[in-house]
């Protein structure tokens, strides 16, 4: 793989280059799921998959422009819903991908997928273009809370697209969602304990959050839906990680846990902040030429965006020159959402300056984190409950 050796152990080892991303943003979805805040919409008429295609196109030729030959090290195509493209859709951005810079035989192409719109023909010829990882977004595994997340599939659907997944694809991960209302530590064990049985080498466990703008949102608000208190959610995540731990599993990452060496390529560039073009509607990318980095967004709107690429060949509408300290404080805020943690070095690099040692020594006192040598630094299990504000006290 790129980039990438592997550690004693597995771990997908950190070489100090994080590779080269590509994501695709498919923003449509066949319903919006009540705790969503991503850039997901609804189209109740037939979407010109022909003419996105071609838009797709356009905007990988100007990514390229802005970011000189690279070698791609990982695609995700993320939604939205992918897998309600047609296979020929994908081809066509995936070929496209490879046309505008250079892409290894085997390199990491994951797709997102809701076991909704799972069909083994369709999966098939998603393989058939090019991807060999899929990320499936079962999120619970009893229809009761199926429904409560506005989900489209139940259960049986679910594990029929795991068993699907599996079967067709060389590498499978799937997402649960916990922390919901009235959910015990006993439900969660139990819970996650089955989804173990399905696994293959990757899950993603995230707690439920109330973002607003959601209709959770305003059911919270209104005292309507009670979600676990801190104490509470600490008991779950505590449990996530003993339970994802002892089954092979262990967490690399807040919320993501593999078995060693099966880490998600994709999202480790992301979290060790490396370049990635974003496309699509509502894509957000970091791109190097030199020292400077610049961080770009695209128009969210599907059909303005599509206008904005017709007719100028891209829909990025906010284009920002990341300065040092920029940059250092988005290393220090990706980075330490992983096991690994932070290189110290690349950070001063960026930042000019050392920790403030006063900070550290208080968080070290504290417990929340630890250093790994004399080059890293990372949150304990006890930071990682409390990141944001680890990072704001080191950021400072």
């Amino acid at each position: 793989m790129p980039q990438d050796t592997v550690l004693d152990g597995g771990l997908l080892k950190d070489t100090g280059d994080p590779g080269f991303g590509v994501y695709v943003h498919w923003p449509f979805c066949a319903a919006k799921c009540p705790y969503c805040d991503f850039n997901s919409h609804v189209r109740h008429q037939a979407i010109d998959q022909e003419r996105f295609a071609r838009a797709f196109q356009q905007e990988i030729s100007v990514a390229r422009q802005m970011s000189g030959p690279k070698t791609v090290t990982s695609i995700f195509l993320g939604g939205g819903t992918p897998s309600l493209m047609k296979p020929e859709t994908v081809d066509t951005i995936l070929q496209s991908i490879a046309e505008h810079w250079h892409v290894p035989d085997g390199i990491e192409i994951t797709m997102e997928a809701n076991p909704s719109s799972v069909e083994a023909e369709r999966f098939r010829g998603y393989r058939a273009a090019g991807v060999n990882r899929v990320s499936l977004g079962v999120q619970a595994l009893n229809d009761r809370d199926l429904k409560f997340l506005g989900r489209l599939h139940n259960v049986e659907d679910a594990l029929k697209a795991i068993r699907l997944a599996r079967e067709i694809f060389p590498r499978m991960s799937f997402d649960l969602i916990y922390a919901r209302p009235n959910q015990t530590v006993a439900d969660w064990e139990a819970e996650l304990i089955e989804a173990m049985s399905y696994a293959v080498d990757h899950l993603s466990l995230y707690q439920l959050t109330i973002e607003e703008g959601t209709p959770f949102y305003g059911l919270h608000k209104a005292g309507k839906l009670i979600v676990p208190d801190g104490d509470h959610s600490a008991l779950l995540y505590e449990a996530t990680q003993a339970i994802t731990a002892a089954n092979g599993l262990p967490a690399y990452e807040v919320s993501n846990h593999a078995k060693p060496g099966a880490e998600s390529r994709h999202n480790l560039t992301y979290w060790r902040y490396g370049d990635y073009a974003g496309l699509g509607p509502g894509g957000h990318g970091r791109l190097s030429r030199g020292s400077e980095k610049i961080a770009t967004a695209t128009e969210r709107n599907p059909e303005a965006w599509l206008s904005l690429v017709e007719e100028h060949g891209h829909g990025i509408i906010d284009q920002e020159r990341l300065g040092y300290d920029e940059q250092a404080d988005e290393l220090l805020l990706m980075g330490l959402r992983l096991r690994e943690g932070v290189d110290l070095a690349r950070w001063q690099q960026l930042s000019g300056r050392d920790l403030d040692p006063r900070r550290e020594e208080m968080l070290l006192s504290h417990g929340f984190v630890e250093r790994i040598g004399n080059s890293r630094l990372r949150c304990t299990p006890s930071g990682m409950l409390i990141l944001d504000s680890v990072v704001a006290d080191l950021a400072c």
